[in-house]
This record gives structure tokens, C-alpha cells and sequence, in this order.
């Protein structure tokens, strides 16, 4: 599963945009260099359901923005992605 795919996935289990949550965490000073990635798991699992690789790669978006590496851009397979920028307003405004 890509990134991208991952954060898709959380909008369809949720029924909030990644960006949202990502306002969310900020609201509750998750994002803070210095929250641990297991807090910010426990939060997404005890508040939205969230599996632990869904809430890591979430956990990703909160801690470091948008964008991800190179080496995931452009690999074979289902784990790549189209682009190093990851798109956190919604599935259904993603540009085609």
C-alpha cells in the first residue's frame, strides 16, 4: 500500500481528511517535537479506530508535513507513489 494510500484509507475510516486530523493533533499540542509516536497512536486508536499502520502514517504527516523521500517515488510496485508531495484535503478534490 502507498502513502498516499494509507491516507486515503484514514479518510474512508474516519470520515475526516488527513489535514483535518493533522489540525486535530496540533489542537491537542501533538505535534510537538518532543510527543512520542506511541501517544499520538494511542490517540488516533482510542478516538478513530485507527490500526497502527494507518495512525504511523499519520503519525509521519503530523511530525514531518507533506512530504516523503525520493526513494518511494517512482518504484515498482504497490507501495509506490506518484509524487513526494501527499495529498491531505481529501479524496475526493485530488487532482487527477
Amino acid at each position: 500500500m502507498s502513502f498516499q494510500a494509507y491516507l486515503t484509507a484514514i479518510e474512508e475510516k474516519t470520515g475526516f481528511t488527513p489535514r483535518a486530523l493533522v489540525a486535530l493533533a496540533h489542537e491537542r499540542g501533538l505535534d510537538e517535537p518532543t510527543t512520542k509516536a506511541g501517544v499520538i497512536v494511542d490517540w488516533l486508536k482510542a478516538d478513530y479506530g485507527l490500526g497502527r499502520g494507518h495512525a504511523m502514517a499519520l503519525v509521519y504527516v503530523i511530525k514531518n508535513g507533506a512530504t516523503i523521500s525520493e526513494k518511494h517515488v517512482g518504484t515498482d510496485g504497490v507501495h509506490r507513489d506518484e509524487t513526494v508531495e501527499l495529498w491531505l484535503d481529501g479524496k475526493d478534490t485530488r487532482p487527477v
